[in-house]
């Protein structure tokens, strides 16, 4: 998605029934980051100027959702 000012959004969804083991949004490791990361890198290489970018996590656990934006960078 992208905001208003331009800013293309990656963002990541992650969903647990319960927070029993950390919750959904601590189920996001490194490697998934990465994995994330990548793919945004796959995805930006057909687009020529990058826009800006950023990864939220939207994370669901049972009925209560919580949106994190700039969850996670690059770097």
């Amino acid at each position: 998605m992208r905001t208003s000012d331009g800013t293309l959004v990656f963002v990541e969804v992650r969903s647990r029934t319960d927070r029993s083991h950390g919750g959904a949004a601590a189920s996001i490791s490194r490697s998934k980051q990465q994995r994330c990361i990548r793919g945004a890198q796959t995805y930006l290489m057909s687009i020529h100027p990058w826009p800006p970018c950023r990864f939220d996590v939207v994370a669901i656990d049972g009925d209560e959702l919580s949106w994190f934006p700039a969850a996670f960078d690059a770097s």
